[in-house]
């Protein structure tokens, strides 16, 4: 039995100190191990505050974006509005152009008729002029001719 005792003793002399250690091994990663779980559940803390903050900018947001869908539909539908009623400007200021445009188209032609008629009366009035021209000078030619008549009739009578 001695050499049990002996063996035993020398397996304790070898095993106890490194049982120790791994005692204390383990106590150490207890410990490290009770840290990090209080420090997952501080981030888990943390996590769920952020995620509280994320929903409540999300509800912002999303409100948000239904206000501005509100207000873009409420600006389309007023533009839409005015593209009508610019529309409806363009077509009534193109059918005044085209109504004042036939107006002026009539007084071209009216001018043109009136120009055309002026100027046939200026070409009769030249006419005439010329003739009255023509006229006094036949006048002169006649006047001439007769007081040469008249002087040969003289002479031829006396």
């Amino acid at each position: 039995m001695e050499m049990i005792d002996t063996v035993l003793s020398a397996i304790k002399e070898m095993m106890l100190p490194e049982l120790d250690k791994i005692r204390e091994e383990s106590r150490e990663i207890k410990t490290t191990l009770i840290m990090m779980n209080k420090r997952l559940d501080d981030m888990n803390l943390h996590l769920i505050d952020h995620s509280r903050r994320i929903d409540e900018t999300n509800k912002r947001i999303d409100e948000t974006n239904k206000r501005i869908d509100s207000v873009r539909e409420e600006l389309g539908s007023r533009i839409d509005e005015t593209n009508k009623r610019i529309d409806s400007v363009r077509e009534e200021l193109g059918s005044r152009m085209d109504d004042t445009n036939k107006r002026m188209d009539s007084i071209r032609d009216e001018l043109t008729r009136r120009m055309d008629a002026f100027s046939q009366r200026l070409d009769r009035l030249y006419d005439v002029i010329v003739r009255r021209d023509e006229h006094l000078l036949a006048e002169e030619r006649i006047t001439a001719l007769e007081r040469d008549v008249a002087e040969i009739k003289y002479r031829l009578a006396a």
